[in-house]
């Protein structure tokens, strides 16, 4: 063993989560290190190589807004961009790209070697212990590094496990090496470990496929880029396909199912819900004719395919018959097999809402550690972890967002109130607030946030401020112009299937009908000043979802009142009268912050809160917003 030094900020796993957090520590102006098992797997995309997604495009947006990272990486990698859920409303459209797989890692690891303050470590920590206020990290090769604080990102590495078919062993994601030492330490902190599993679909060689029958799906045009920082137009560079499963497709992997380590009990870790494998498809979805799959390529200097939609544990002969089936896929070379992956994991209920262990001060987990899944989820937890490990470092007050904040805020949320019983995915539909937190306002939410944390530029913000008084100034012009009745115009709003006017009607009133926008005016508004596209969707979004987006917000007030209530940590629970058997177990587990958080405990029912309201009128304290620093 030899001392390595002090550092303010250690952060374990440069995954999603290690960036961003690593980064955020960093520019906070924390002495920090970054350690991971091997420096080729920075930023690496083990699954599908894209960013974004439903719900999913909303966070990155968000961690863009506050000075994250993903962002901006995502931009400068992208092959082919794409706007989901066009056909619904604004609240779900969500942005996704196709990524250059290896120039992304590639993009992080130059990132993080040259921000200051970051140093960037290829070296497995073994072991961690707390003494005095600070936290040890060992690592394999003997180094002994003193930090203030300690974030833990360790992604799928921590105990990892693959399986294919009978075929099992220790490793980590894409054959790297496990981290097959640290859990025992953690367990030995008291840390409640878990076992989850996921999974990847095989990787094919693009000669081998059969592109003619194949569905092609282009990106978009004109491009919409995640950051707020870039300025240069995004290209789409390629297109992707679609194939569908078959009758025997499903032959195939039911004559097989017995040889799934799924299903011979080979695999313990709790799968993921909303992705599952293409046996647990078949197996679940019996009725079901047939399940799609897109081709999509790692990236330009690559050929590679992914397979999204396909992930198997199956053995590798049974993989390359299934495939087989598949249009397209009748002569595939399968470059990479398909592959489960088990990995420990805390239970995300032994954290607070800035991500810290409640009983260990100093140490934060983010990421697939905290139980969760997904590139986006990490990186969002990542960054919220960073930020809270400087500030405890440098004596500041911790960072919270709440639900109505954002994404980012109702999934910690989530995490550390509702727990987890499979790797958590975040969707729209977790959100009861999705229509104020819109991927297109990201900015106007957090980016102010992001200003006072120290993470938004000079130029950045100036950019933020005028593009809200642009905003201010074109909500002030659409209800102040009034458009005479005319032929054209209602030819115009006949056209659209809108009634016709008879007097003269106000720009903002046209707006707000759903069948008509800024471009069915465009003819008529010449006194429209040139204003970027991201302005005038602010607006008629705004327009249209008025008297809903007043009633959300009336009911974000009411959310906030009550969070404002506290609960004392140290709260005996048992000794409250009224509270029932169930609530008083969950509570003194959970142990929430306020009032709000308590009553989004499973278990815990109205009735309890009436109790404990009452209980606070004589104890209780009032809070102030967090989040505002």
């Amino acid at each position: 063993m030899y001392d390595a030094g002090k550092i303010d900020v250690a952060v374990i796993g440069a995954g999603h989560a290690g960036i961003e957090a690593g980064l955020a520590a960093a520019r906070l102006g924390c002495k920090t290190a970054v350690f991971t098992i091997n420096l080729d797997a920075v930023g690496n995309c083990p699954c599908n190589p894209s960013i974004g997604g439903t719900a999913k495009g909303h966070l990155v947006r968000e961690i863009d807004a506050l000075g994250g990272e993903m962002g901006r990486a995502a931009d400068a990698c992208t092959l082919q961009s794409r706007m989901l859920n066009l056909g619904k409303g604004p609240a779900v459209h969500s942005l996704r790209v196709q990524i250059d797989r290896n120039l992304y890692s590639q993009t992080m690891k130059h990132t993080l070697e040259t921000c200051e303050n970051l140093e960037l470590r290829q070296a497995e920590v073994v072991s961690l212990r707390t003494e005095g206020g600070r936290w040890y990290l060992t690592t394999r090769l003997g180094a002994v590094f003193d930090a203030g604080a300690v974030i833990l990102a360790t992604g799928t590495f921590l105990g990892g496990k693959v399986f294919v078919g009978d075929v099992s062993y220790e490793s980590g994601p894409d054959g790297m090496f496990p981290a097959a030492f640290l859990p025992d330490s953690l367990r030995e902190l008291g840390i409640s470990l878990r076992r989850f599993k996921t999974g990847t679909p095989a990787r094919v060689l693009r000669s081998s496929i059969d592109f003619s029958e194949l569905e092609v799906q282009k990106g978009d045009e004109p491009t919409v880029p995640f950051s707020y920082d870039t300025e240069q137009t995004i290209e789409n560079k390629t297109v992707c396909h679609v194939s569908w499963t078959n009758d025997e497709t499903k032959k195939v992997i039911l004559e097989n199912i017995h040889r799934s380590p799924l299903y011979s009990g080979m695999i313990e870790g709790v799968g993921p819900r909303y992705c599952p494998s293409i046996e647990d498809k078949v197996v679940r979805f019996p009725d079901k004719l047939r399940h799609q799959l897109f081709i999509e390529p790692c990236g330009l200097h690559t050929e590679e395919m992914y397979l999204q939609g396909m992930s198997s544990s199956l053995p590798e002969d049974v993989q390359i018959a299934f495939y087989h089936t598949i249009k397209g896929l009748e002569h595939a070379q399968i470059m990479r097999s398909a592959y489960a992956i088990e990995y420990d994991c805390c239970d995300p209920l032994q954290l607070d809402a800035a991500l810290e262990f409640r009983e260990l001060p100093g140490l934060y987990g983010a990421g697939q550690f905290n139980g969760s899944s997904g590139y986006e989820e990490a990186a969002a937890q990542g960054l919220v972890a960073g930020i809270n490990a400087a500030h405890r470092v440098l004596g500041r007050e911790r960072f919270v967002l709440d639900r109505a904040s954002s994404y980012i805020g109702t999934l910690i949320d989530d995490l550390i109130t509702k727990g987890v019983s499979d790797p958590y995915r975040m969707m729209t539909s977790r959100s009861e607030y999705r229509l104020v937190l819109r991927q297109d306002n990201a900015d106007e939410r957090l980016t102010p946030l992001g200003r006072k944390l120290g993470l938004i530029s000079d130029d950045r913000w100036e950019k933020f401020c005028r593009k809200q008084e642009q905003i201010k100034a074109e909500w002030k012009r659409v209800n102040a112009t009034v458009f005479p009745p005319s032929d054209r115009l209602n030819e115009i709003l006949v056209s659209h299937e809108t009634s016709p006017v008879g007097t003269g009607v106000k720009l903002a009133d046209l707006l707000r009908r759903p069948q008509i926008t800024y471009r069915d005016l465009e003819e008529i508004d010449t006194g429209r000043p040139e204003l970027p596209q991201a302005v005038l969707e602010s607006v008629e979004i705004g327009l249209k979802y008025e008297g809903y987006i007043r009633r959300q917000a009336a009911d974000i007030e009411e959310m906030r009142r009550v969070e404002k209530k506290l609960l004392p940590g140290d709260i005996d629970y048992s000794k409250i009268t009224g509270l029932r058997l169930e609530a008083i177990e969950k509570l003194s587990r959970v142990r929430p912050e306020n009032v709000g958080q308590a009553g989004r405990i499973s278990g815990v029912s109205p009735a309890d809160i009436s109790v404990l309201l009452i209980w606070l009128a004589a104890h209780g304290t009032e809070k102030k917003e967090e989040g505002s620093l």
